[in-house]
This record gives structure tokens, sequence and C-alpha cells, in this order.
């Protein structure tokens, strides 16, 4: 196979797809192949297992995501505008989501946690990294609407990991429910968490 082949992004498309709908457990090697429109021998010169190709999604996903959160939460707005910004981004993605495919996907690395973190460690190390480096990204912006006066809250980084969490369970819950305006509420209550002045 020479090395300007296009099955490898073709594969990593069809797998991300596939796991944000469908789950780890239920895919096989055979579906994903057929999704990315290459032939199994392809998927194996690339990827040694199906693991190896979930630890590439991640990977994949995360460089997509950690740029688009570093535009959010780097931009020259008031710290609480950026992050009302990074909801309703998220909220975008979920409705866009239910609009392309019929279902709210929720979130790939929260899907995997919940799938995979109890049977796979290095899946479990990799996805607590990321959730750490969203929290870090974060609490950065926690930090500058503390120290402007915003907000008022005791620990910057304890306040981005509850908002982390909160933005988790609450694509969560879009997702159990099939319902993206499970989302609307989620920046009031984020303000009321922050203790953020009018």
């Amino acid at each position: 196979m020479g090395r300007n082949s296009d099955a490898r992004p073709k594969i990593l498309a069809a797998g991300r797809d596939l796991l944000a709908r469908r789950g780890y457990s239920a895919l096989g090697v055979a579906e994903i192949c057929a999704a990315a429109g290459v032939p199994k021998g392809s998927f194996y010169y690339f990827f040694d297992s199906k693991q190896a190709l979930a630890e590439a999604v991640i990977e994949d996903h995360w460089v997509e995501q950690r740029a688009q959160w570093a535009a959010l939460l780097g931009s020259d707005k008031a710290p609480l505008e950026r992050l009302r910004d990074l909801y309703d981004a998220t909220t975008e993605v979920q409705r866009r989501a239910q609009k392309d495919t019929g279902a709210v996907t929720g979130c790939l690395f929260g899907n995997l946690a919940l799938e995979l973190s109890a049977r796979d460690d290095e899946i479990q190390r990799r996805l607590q990294e990321i959730f750490d480096e969203q929290i870090t990204l974060v609490a950065e912006v926690v930090d500058q609407a503390q120290r402007d006066g915003t907000i008022d809250v005791p620990d910057a980084r304890e306040a981005a990991r509850s908002l982390v969490a909160q933005l988790e369970g609450s694509v969560l819950f879009a997702k159990l429910r099939n319902d993206p305006g499970e989302l609307d509420q989620l920046w009031p209550h984020t303000a009321a968490l922050l203790g953020a002045k009018a």
C-alpha cells in the first residue's frame, strides 16, 4: 500500500463517527471498513486492533477539540463570555448531531469513559489526562474572572473541575433523552455555581 493512500484518514473518520453513534463494544472491524470504503487488510495495515483505532480516534478528536476550546477560551472577550461561548459551542455540536443523524451523540470522551475505562487501563489513563487538560483550560479563564471580580469561588481549579463535570453530565442527559434542549439551562446554572455578579 502506497504512502499516499487515503485509507487511514477514511478509517479514522469512519471509526470516530461509528464510535460516537454506536459505542465501542457493538462495533466490529468489518463495519468500520465498510463505512470507510476500504478493504479489511487496509485496517490492519494501519491499526493492530480495534483498540488501537479507538486510541487513535481519541487523539485525533482531542487535537481538534483542544484547538476549538483554546480558541474559544483564549479569545479577547470577557472571561464569562468565553465560558458561555464554550457552552454554546457544545450545545450546537449536539443540536447538529441530532439534525444530521437523528440522535444526540453525546461526548466521545464521556461515552468511552463510561464504556471502557473500567476494562482498559491505557484508555482510562488517556481520558483522565484529556479531562485534566480540559480542566486546566477552563481554570485559566475562571482564575481571570475571579481576579477581575466578576465571580466568587474559593478555588479556581476546583471550580473548573465542577464546570467540566457539569458540562459532561448535561451532555450525558441530552444524549440519554435525545434532547439537546437539556443543555438550555446549562449556562444559567453555571453562572450561579460561579457566584457570577450581575
